[in-house]
């Protein structure tokens, strides 16, 4: 299905950050990114242990309770993703440079690329800026976590990696959903196809 892989393309983590080249955001941010991601899906992780989850551990003696830490590794996963949506709409220049291709009218062209240009440099400052501070405090809060509570490093990182690894793997069955909803609308009978159709652009959103 044509538009399952031209979502993983653009929109998987790791298929977008090494094996889209062909668009128009920096190599480097991509990659900075990914790495980013990664450290967001653990700091969010840490931040949902709590004395119930300390307590847990306990009685469970130390083993992983899977079943338990399910919910925990879901709502880190959705609050990373939702955080993380947010972080490329900031520092991803994709979306500016198409606008600018879009734009027919000539006028003034040279300045608006020189514009362009002007954005895409401040929000690509902002981006490490901040992208700096969160990894300051990241690393910070995570350190201090893992030192203090030295039991529970273990399934601090099992449930990191399994709500990162889940980010990699949710995409091949949600960015179907787009596709699937699209096909009534290649249907010349099919009532009330623009619905369907204006409903698999915001899937493809997502």
């Amino acid at each position: 299905m044509p538009i399952l892989f031209f979502l993983l393309k653009t929109k998987h983590p790791f298929i977008f950050t090494f094996f889209n080249n062909n668009d128009y955001n920096s190599k480097i941010i991509k990659i900075n990114l990914f790495l980013f991601s990664f450290t967001l899906y653990f700091a969010i992780n840490t931040l949902f242990f709590n004395d119930s989850t300390m307590h847990q551990i306990y009685e469970d003696k130390g083993s992983f309770n899977f079943i338990y830490q399910l919910p925990q590794i879901a709502y880190s996963s959705l609050i990373s993703a939702v955080f993380g949506i947010i972080i490329k709409m900031l520092s991803l220049s994709q979306g500016q440079v198409l606008n600018f291709k879009k734009n027919k009218d000539n006028k003034d062209l040279e300045k608006k690329a020189i514009s362009l240009n002007k954005q895409i440099k401040i929000r690509s400052i902002i981006y490490f800026i901040l992208n700096s501070v969160f990894l300051v405090f990241f690393w910070y809060y995570i350190s201090m976590f893992c030192a203090i509570y030295v039991n529970t490093q273990l399934h601090l990182i099992k449930d990191t990696l399994i709500s990162f690894s889940l980010s990699m793997i949710y995409p091949f069955g949600i960015y179907l959903i787009p596709g699937i909803f699209r096909i009534p609308c290649l249907s010349s009978n099919a009532k009330n196809g623009n619905y369907i159709y204006i409903l698999s652009r915001i899937l493809q959103m997502i």
